[in-house]
């Protein structure tokens, strides 16, 4: 038994222990009746009376998903969310990003409580959705210890600062004194996917199979949450989770000849050896987490409160597998070739405290929060080719992490000006420091050992798959913002609500921001109400983007070159045009429609969100005129590299779509009905360029049509979910299908362009309570078994990648799971 499972199991049985009878559960709110705080700062403001769309998950829908991941439950509820879960693209395995209508994952904002949650310490830099972003890894909160989840879809940087130019995701946590549950969740994938039938080398004998079938994937989910009094007013709410996932393999056949000819002929080898060689799939990961929420009331006015969390995440993916017979191959190390793998350690803490009082008829609120994401790097599997057969196979690689410490102080009161309603006033301000520390691997995992191979050229350095950072990469740095804003909103008359915005703010690293923002709302009647709303925002450059750097060594020519991700202000990034990063603008504008008719509630919002300077990461510039002119600049020996650079304007223009039907159908039970779609479209209207590459013949292209088409087409352009609960007595169920629209794969060129068509999902859970305190449910997600289309042979020349990772739902087929909950 490991440390986290004899933990995890250690604090399950403490609080069973401690259990006291649970209340009886309340039935849910509907959407109309739920007040939110998100979006709005005026107390008792309903989800369908807000001047902007606010999504509201509970918990009891991310306890009904058949899975345990913030991310992906997120996904399934929210149409414009989307969560492709990329593979084989290192870090990027471990902490996946999240997209909110389609735009880029760290152009949304994420709370907790309200108050700003800290980012993660990877950059993503390979080839996915998300590239050159770093954000807020969702999948370091565990759902038990959330009440629920409110997500405004509409820019708010006027109202709660950088980030939040496509929404703002607020998890509320679960505040209570008494009561607790513990669940168990165990799954597998079961199921079949097709295989493309490649052609295998002139002479050989051995051929795909048309499919295969795989049952993997195997996880068990261990949650507690706890409800404690802290003497008559307080409370503290503690929640833990451990989960152990295993790997799935989604592979295609390896058709590629793996060991060098005998005498001429074809190794008797290559007819027995595996050829599924490759980890494409889900990582392998083992993570345990603790939270606590708690607050009290002091009297006379005065509440305190806080919360803290903790995770430790273990993760393993693989790279692209090396064969027998290639030059990066030792042979007496790995006879049969090697398939390198990732194994990051992922350390995730925040610590958050406030106080709130009455000064005068100011509701005051204070709070200090700190939150670190630490990611560190163990090549396993491996070798430095450089070095010769006296390699090491495992190495430390070293890493990164990036902290945060927020202060707010915010102020609310009402104002009695002669309006429909009080003039709600709500004035803050802001101060944030932000660091960032990346680290050095061991130097068996970058340097070159000297090893020539038999064509003369030198033997690349470094860990095969992920060479370590070095020495000349390592960066301690942090950067400070202050802000403050003044929020106002009231109803000018009884059926026109209007409120007004503006942010200012003030970076130590690039100078000033000002946001601010207009919306309204007029009632018709009761069941009729347009909404809208315009604002500029901004996205401020995140430390990672400024300040991560890594280098390889290629040889080009026999000649060792520096490839590297250059820092902005890197001399040799600044030689080719590089300046120092800037805030991403953004000017959005909403329109919606909020109906009730009878018991369906009906919501539709337009949306247009231009962006200007968009933050990207160059191409890989290791062109020879590159390379000359970098030369010329008196940097010798470096053979050009990438960088982070403002430049991309884009206009996404969308509708999102949803409507909500409970019912009650006396004997045959309650029935939810939620429709939902969300459409939306991206088109790239500048790419950037530099004065120094433009000179340059032919000029070098910043950002490709790759790039470009991953931002347009990269992911669907709608999603359409209807999702069903039922409930009668003991029983419930839940369906669920939701519809991904066409993705484009994009190539360099046209000619490896690929469209992938509209796919649609099935899952279904069923549940029964046994008593009043313990319950079983058993479901599927994707119970059809659906899976992208595979990818030609011309788009995965090695057979380790046959689906594409701009695949929306991903390529692990169905998942089938068990749970039972316990109430006490």
């Amino acid at each position: 038994m490991t440390q986290r499972t004899a933990m995890a199991l250690a604090i399950a049985s403490l609080f069973a222990g401690t259990a006291q009878a649970q209340e009886a559960a309340a039935a849910p709110e509907s959407a109309a009746a739920t007040v939110v705080v998100t979006g709005t700062r005026v107390a008792n403001r309903t989800a369908l009376d807000t001047a902007a769309p606010v999504d509201i998950i509970s918990s009891e829908t991310l306890k009904n998903a058949g899975t345990t991941e913030m991310n992906q439950a997120l996904s399934v509820a929210l149409p414009s969310l989307n969560f492709p879960r990329p593979a084989i693209t290192d870090g990027t395995d471990t902490i996946r990003p999240a997209t909110l209508r389609g735009m880029a994952p760290d152009q949304t904002l994420v709370l907790v409580n309200s108050k700003r949650r800290h980012a993660s310490s990877l950059v993503n830099v390979n080839g996915s959705v998300g590239r050159g972003s770093a954000a807020v890894d969702l999948n370091t909160i565990p759902t038990a210890i959330v009440k629920s989840i409110e997500v405004l879809r509409d820019g708010a940087a006027a109202q709660y600062g950088s980030d939040a130019i496509s929404g703002v995701v607020n998890l509320r946590l679960r505040t209570d004194r008494t009561g607790g549950e513990a669940s168990v969740t165990y799954g597998a994938r079961k199921t079949e996917y097709e295989l493309w039938n490649d052609v295998a080398p002139v002479g050989a004998t051995w051929s795909a199979p048309s499919s295969r079938e795989r049952t993997d994937g195997q996880t068990a989910t261990v949650s507690v949450w706890k409800g404690l009094a802290l003497g008559e007013t307080g409370y503290l709410t503690l929640a833990a989770e451990y989960r152990d996932q295993h790997r799935t393999e989604r592979s295609g056949y390896d058709m590629r000849q793996q060991y060098p000819r005998v005498n001429g002929a074809f190794d008797p080898r290559e007819n027995t050896i595996n050829r599924f060689n490759a980890w494409y799939g889900e990582p392998e990961t083992e993570q345990a987490t603790l939270f606590a929420n708690a607050g009290n009331d002091l009297g006379g006015g005065v509440k305190v409160y806080g919360w803290a969390s903790y995770q430790n995440r273990d993760a393993r993916s693989g790279g692209f597998f090396r064969p027998a017979q290639d030059v990066r191959n030792i042979i007496s190390i790995y006879p049969d070739g090697f398939l390198p793998i990732i194994a990051p350690t992922v350390n995730d803490f925040a610590l958050t405290g406030g106080v709130t009082w009455r000064l005068g008829e100011w509701d005051m609120d204070a709070s200090l929060g700190y939150g670190k994401n630490k990611m560190e790097f163990e090549i396993q599997n491996t070798l430095n080719r450089s070095i010769g057969p006296t390699s090491k196979t495992v190495f430390d690689a070293g890493g990164f992490s990036y902290d945060q410490t927020v202060f707010n102080l915010t102020g609310v009161r009402q104002f009695e000006v002669g309006l429909a309603s009080p003039l709600n006033v709500a004035v803050g301000a802001e101060a944030r420091r932000e660091g960032y520390e990346l680290f050095a691997g061991e130097p068996d995992s970058y340097r070159y050992g000297g090893q020539v191979l038999a064509n003369g050229t030198p033997a690349a350095p470094g860990a095969q798959v992920f060479p370590g950072f070095r020495p000349a990469n390592e960066v301690d740095t942090s950067r400070n913002a202050v802000g403050a804003f003044v929020d106002v909103e009231a109803n000018i008359t009884p059926q026109l609500l209007a409120s007004a915005a503006v942010r200012a703010e003030r970076y130590s690293d690039f100078g000033n921001s000002l946001a601010g923002k207009l919306s309204a709302r007029y009632d018709f009647t009761p069941a009729f109400a347009l909404r809208g709303a315009v604002q500029n925002g901004f996205r401020a450059p995140s430390p990672q983007q400024q300040n991560f750097t890594a280098t390889s060594t290629n040889f080009i020519n026999g000649v060792p070159f520096e490839i590297t991700t250059f820092k902005p202000s890197d001399p040799v990034a600044v030689a080719l045009g590089a300046t120092p990063l800037d805030a991403e603008e953004s000017i959005n504008y909403s329109l919606g429609a909020v109906m009730r008719l009878g018991a369906v509630n009906v919501t539709v919002d337009a949306y247009r969100i231009d962006i200007d300077d968009r933050i990207i990461l160059s191409e890989n510039l290791t062109q020879a005129n590159v390379r000359n002119y970098i030369a010329s600049q008196g940097f010798v020996g470096v053979g050009g590299g990438r960088f982070f650079i403002n430049g991309v304007d884009t206009t996404t223009k969308g509708v999102d779509v949803v409507i909500n039907w409970p019912y009650n159908a006396g004997a045959a039970g309650r029935f939810d009905v939620t429709l939902a779609g969300n459409f939306t479209e991206t088109e790239v209207t500048k790419v950037p360029q530099t004065a120094q590459l433009a000179a340059l013949n032919p000029a070098p292209i910043l950002f490709d049509r790759l790039n470009v088409l991953a931002l347009e087409k990269g992911q669907p352009r709608n999603k359409i979910s209807a999702n069903l609960n039922w409930k009668l007595g003991q029983w419930g169920a839940t369906l669920r299908a939701t519809r991904y629209g066409k993705v484009l794969t994009p190539g360099t060129t046209a000619a490896f362009d690929y469209e992938h068509g509209a796919k649609t999902l099935v899952d279904i859970e069923a549940r029964f309570a046994l008593s009043s305190k313990l319950s079983l449910a058993l479901g599927a997600d994707n119970v059809f078994d659906q899976y992208p289309e595979t990818l030609p042979p011309a788009l995965n020349t090695t057979g380790n990648t046959p689906f594409s990772n701009y695949a929306p739902f991903g390529r692990s087929g169905r998942f089938i799971y068990a749970r039972a909950t316990y109430g006490f």
